[in-house]
């Protein structure tokens, strides 16, 4: 089933989530009759307290989860669809990895399911693992991982398709300062390259960093829904920043405001605690001091629906062939083998059995031949002595 309206990346009509008891009835209302559109290209975050159902619009947007009433969209479509799954990308609130493959075996494994090529899944581990910081302990199990660097695989994996749609639940959670300003900065990256993002997260700053849009759940009905600068923004004030101004300068202001009768508070700005702390750590690795945490490179990886043909698909469909393929090959080549062979060596034989031949009649001088009884005495002379006896005999009569 296709929605009408396809301008959007994601879209929610009317959805409906409820949880029965053991006997079938109406227990937890998750998501109640939401309406919910996120553009392409968009970062959208999706926020609301624990239990507020942002997790179940996830899993139903997902087809993780059924829903009760409405309907949902990614793409234009169902994500049951492959050629819609194949096309999103999901970090979940725990990342679920096999502990004991390795970072660079599990991005593999990943690829894999996608059906990528072995050129493009090689080069895209790569660019992905030196992506989030990951590149030093790539032959390292992910069991051995702290929650911050799972954090950090996930979202590899999460891009191993090259997604369109990226869902990410919690995707800063356990993650130290340097690592969730370089998870924004990436979020940041992926939506200049036309990503869309769906975001949730409880840390409300990194959400006012990154995201275009914010919807706000509360009791699966959402409270309040709008760009970020025009729903934090106070019309009633007004901000003036400026630097290097003279103490005469800031009377006159001060002037100029009691002036117009409102209250006006003059102080140094100070600043984040969060800038404070990534300039301190970027010093520290510009003097390239030792550390045995993730680093990232802080760049994007370079590949966009690249497409990679060649030798390595040869081989690749080498090592994927059927035993009884390969058993059927050796048997044939092992017979053809040996049947070339035995035609040689009969070959040779023969030629050896002629050659001796004629040698042997070429060496001996022809000769008349008698033949001899048992005794060594010819048979000339037999009859010569029969011919004797009968003449005798004869002559007596």
């Amino acid at each position: 089933m296709v929605s009408e309206n396809s301008q959007f990346a994601i879209e929610t009509v009317s959805l409906t989530k409820v949880f029965p008891d053991w006997w079938g009835r109406a227990k937890v209302v998750a998501v109640d009759n939401l309406d919910l559109q996120i553009k392409h290209n968009e970062v959208y975050g999706l926020l609301g307290p624990n239990g507020s159902g942002k997790t179940t619009t996830i899993k139903i947007l997902l087809s993780l989860l059924h829903a009760t009433k409405g309907s949902a969209y990614v793409l234009g479509g169902s994500s049951r669809e492959a050629k819609i799954s194949s096309r999103v990308g999901y970090l979940p609130e725990e990342s679920y990895l096999y502990k004991y493959l390795t970072a660079r075996e599990t991005l593999d494994f990943y690829g894999r399911i996608f059906g990528l090529a072995a050129k493009t899944r090689k080069g895209r581990i790569e660019t992905l693992l030196d992506m989030v910081g990951l590149a030093p302990m790539a032959n390292r199990a992910v069991g051995t991982y702290s929650k911050g660097m799972a954090r950090r695989i996930g979202l590899a994996q999460a891009l191993i398709n090259d997604p369109d749609v990226l869902v990410l639940d919690e995707p800063t959670s356990g993650m130290d300062p340097i690592g969730t300003r370089q998870m924004k900065d990436l979020i940041l990256g992926l939506a200049e390259r036309g990503k869309t993002i769906l975001l949730c997260s409880h840390l409300l700053a990194d959400v006012e960093d990154v995201c275009d849009r914010i919807g706000i759940l509360y009791g699966g009905r959402m409270q309040m829904e709008g760009p970020v600068d025009s729903l934090l923004q106070k019309t009633d004030e007004t901000q003036i920043l400026a630097s290097g101004l003279s103490s005469s300068a800031l009377e006159k202001i001060k002037s100029i405001i009691a002036a117009e009768k409102a209250d006006c508070s003059i102080t140094s700005p100070m600043d984040k605690l969060e800038d404070f702390f990534i300039r301190t750590v970027s010093e520290a690795q510009r003097r390239k001091e030792p550390t045995s945490g993730a680093v990232n490179s802080g760049e994007i990886s370079g590949f966009l629906k690249e497409e990679h043909a060649g030798s390595d698909d040869v081989l690749e469909k080498l090592v994927n062939a059927s035993v009884d393929e390969v058993v059927s090959a050796e048997v044939e080549a092992t017979t053809t083998e040996v049947a070339e062979v035995a035609k040689k060596a009969n070959k040779s034989v023969l030629d050896e059995l002629t050659q001796s031949t004629v040698a042997d009649v070429e060496s001996e001088s022809p000769r008349p031949t008698v033949p001899l009884d048992d005794e060594g005495v010819s048979t000339s002379e037999i009859k010569e002595d029969v011919l004797n006896k009968l003449i005798g005999e004869s002559r007596d009569e």
